[in-house]
């Protein structure tokens, strides 16, 4: 069994991480981290069972006591550096969910990995369909010289664009250097109209809206035609199939690790 504690316990993806870790055959729950709830077992708060694990609000406390092998991490953006930092220098392997580490960071994080033998996997996006739909993005991006993408997500998500698009983009740039071939001289009447300038000149487009959980489309054009992938998260149950493959990938390999679609 795979020993496993979940940080961003009582949030709404840790939620479901809990329930995915104690349904699963292959992984044990020995550890919930949470700035709120301290002392509330956390069986009782999620599915309404006592399990007898207890809430807890130090971190490094938790992990020295519990020892989990792996860490699941879906938490703020403003702490998940800090975050990753303990785990990597206390030597113990996690799956991150948490998106906004910029390209800086990340080095560091990989640096420090190395640097201690373990394992860190981070993912924009957990959910398998979601991965594909940039595995596609990038196979399709050889074949066009216009594309642009609309994330679309919940309006309490903080960072913008959102990890998924941003890793899409950089998978498309790999086929093509620029996606505006032929575009005409623009003037944006109202700033940031066109949305974000990002690698290879991919406008992305972030929608912050009540209703949604996370949706992605990415558009290509050419003449005589329109491509159109799209993806739609409906529930967050759908995130927890990658989640479980990425803890059980790093449960027996070390390494740095970024994106679902290297272990797919």
């Amino acid at each position: 069994m795979i020993k496993t504690g979940v940080i961003g316990a009582l949030g709404k993806m840790g939620r479901e991480v809990v329930k995915a870790i104690l349904n699963d055959e292959e992984t044990e729950l020995v550890m919930a981290v949470d700035i709120i709830g301290e002392g509330s077992d956390i069986g009782t708060v999620v599915t309404g069972k006592e399990i007898g694990i207890k809430t807890e609000t130090n971190l490094e406390k938790a992990i020295l006591e519990k020892k989990p092998d792996v860490i699941i991490d879906f938490t703020q953006p403003s702490g998940i550096f800090e975050h990753v930092k303990t785990y990597i220098n206390l030597g113990t392997k996690s799956v991150i969910g948490t998106t906004g580490l910029n390209d800086e960071q990340l080095k560091e994080i990989e640096k420090m990995t190395k640097e201690k033998n373990t394992a860190c996997f981070i993912a924009p996006n957990f959910t398998t369909g979601a991965v594909l739909l940039m595995m596609f993005a990038k196979q399709a991006a050889k074949y066009f010289k216009n594309a642009e993408i609309i994330e679309l997500h919940h309006n309490q998500k903080k960072d913008a664009p959102s990890g998924t698009a941003i890793k899409t983009a950089q998978l498309m740039a790999e086929a093509n250097q620029d996606f505006t071939i032929g575009n005409c001289s623009e003037t944006e009447l109202i700033k940031g109209a066109r949305g974000a300038n990002s690698e290879a000149n991919i406008h992305i487009h972030s929608v912050r809206m009540p209703g949604y959980i996370a949706s992605e489309e990415v558009i290509f054009g050419a003449k005589g035609q329109i491509l159109k992938l799209s993806h739609h998260s409906m529930d967050r149950t759908c995130y927890m199939a990658g989640v479980l493959m990425a803890v059980k990938y790093v449960n027996d390999n070390n390494g740095f690790i970024y994106g679902l679609d290297n272990i797919m």
